[in-house]
């Protein structure tokens, strides 16, 4: 894949409990993140998004006073940005668009519209061989994988919980996170927390927050005349697999796996390449099945990677160095926020909690309950 398309801005939207409207925080993520790029919003003529209603890229078009020539809103979940950047490029490319914008925002937490429910409403088929149990959704799904990982690979509950240990020590560098200035997390913390669903607490579940984000691409040629130093997409790839617990032949296989290996194909890279991590972490099972699918841990090994110290502040692979969903915001999908701050990072923005000599990061979103997997690597440009 030849590198020919670049973000060239990135933002968020107010975060936290904000008292917002989904469409206010999305004129938000967007406006900040043309402005970010140093363009204007009658420069982009390509939009990507969806929450903002029935007809989602229309709604915010002409909100903003767009008339994109191109547009997208496929809801895959989480991971739906990272695909996003993928369309992006394609479109760039193929010169259907020369500026888009990736975007989402929600306000689940100000609104109180997050709630624990059944597995699917029954138009759906597969719920027939689900519903009865009365899983919770999404969290029993993830919890089961948590448990077969544990059992699978012994691993102890201790180690799945510095997971979120380490999430909150990231937080701390991070005056935009949720958990900002508060105590430093341990994992009798997390092992001490309220049982939601076996074997995770609440402090193994992400954040209910408002927030969201964009970023802006554009041509290589023309982000190097913008005002931030470009960062290059250098591969993508995507994969889907399920839509039900019941149809998986195996509880551990993401699909990941196949998502990653296209990216590094495009990029003509490899898992040592990768300097730092961007992987959704909806749950603290999420980032250890993806960091062995993208390659960057062998399988059963990345809960000891992680409770060594290996992707904490300092560590050899630095992942989710904002706070991640566990700490630093998650407004429902949190899958631009991935890239938000892996632009940061490359840009060499990040402040307190900036990797030195950050070259290559991956973003990995997850969508559904490991239904979707989308990849995404960006560079700096040398």
């Amino acid at each position: 894949m030849s590198t020919s398309v670049a973000i060239a801005g990135a933002a968020e939207c107010d975060l936290g409990s904000t008292g917002l409207s989904v469409l206010e925080l999305q004129v938000q993520a967007v406006t900040r993140a043309v402005a970010d790029a140093g363009l204007r919003l009658s420069d982009v003529d390509g939009l990507a998004t969806n929450n903002v209603g029935r007809f989602s890229t229309t709604s915010l078009a002409d909100c903003l006073g767009l008339r994109p020539a191109w547009v997208e809103s496929s809801f895959v979940g989480g991971s739906a940005f990272e695909a996003y950047v993928a369309r992006a490029v394609q479109a760039i490319a193929a010169g259907q668009a020369e500026v888009v914008v990736v975007s989402y925002a929600s306000n689940q937490r100000s609104a109180r519209s997050r709630r624990l429910g059944g597995v699917f409403d029954d138009t759906v088929p597969e719920a027939q061989f689900e519903a009865p149990y009365g899983p919770l959704y999404p969290i029993s799904y993830y919890a089961m994988a948590a448990q077969a990982y544990l059992h699978r690979y012994g691993v102890s509950r201790g180690q799945l919980a510095d997971v979120a240990v380490a999430a909150r020590e990231w937080a701390l560098l991070n005056p935009a996170a949720f958990r900002y200035g508060a105590d430093p997390l341990t994992v009798d913390d997390v092992l001490a927390a309220p049982l939601v669903s076996s074997p995770l607490t609440t402090l193994d579940c992400c954040l209910v927050t408002d927030g969201g984000g964009a970023v802006v691409l554009t041509s290589l040629d023309r982000a190097r005349d913008l005002p931030h130093p470009p960062v290059a997409v250098l591969g993508y790839g995507e994969s889907t697999s399920h839509a039900a617990m019941a149809t998986r032949d195996d509880i551990l296989d993401t699909g990941a796996e196949r998502a990653a290996q296209a990216a590094y194909r495009r990029a003509g890279l490899g898992p040592d390449d990768v300097g730092l991590a961007m992987v959704y972490d909806s749950f603290t099972i999420t980032p250890l099945l993806s960091l062995e699918a993208l390659g960057l841990c062998p399988p059963g090994e990345a809960a000891a990677f992680v409770a060594d110290g290996h992707t904490r502040p300092g560590g050899k692979l630095p992942l989710n160095t904002n706070g991640g969903g566990l700490s630093y915001c998650h407004p429902g999908q949190y899958g631009v926020l991935l890239l938000v701050e892996a632009v940061r990072q490359l840009r060499g923005s990040c402040g307190p909690r900036q990797v030195p000599g950050a070259e290559v990061a991956v973003a990995h979103g997850t969508g559904g309950i490991f239904s979707h997997s989308a990849t995404v690597l960006l560079g700096v440009e040398r």
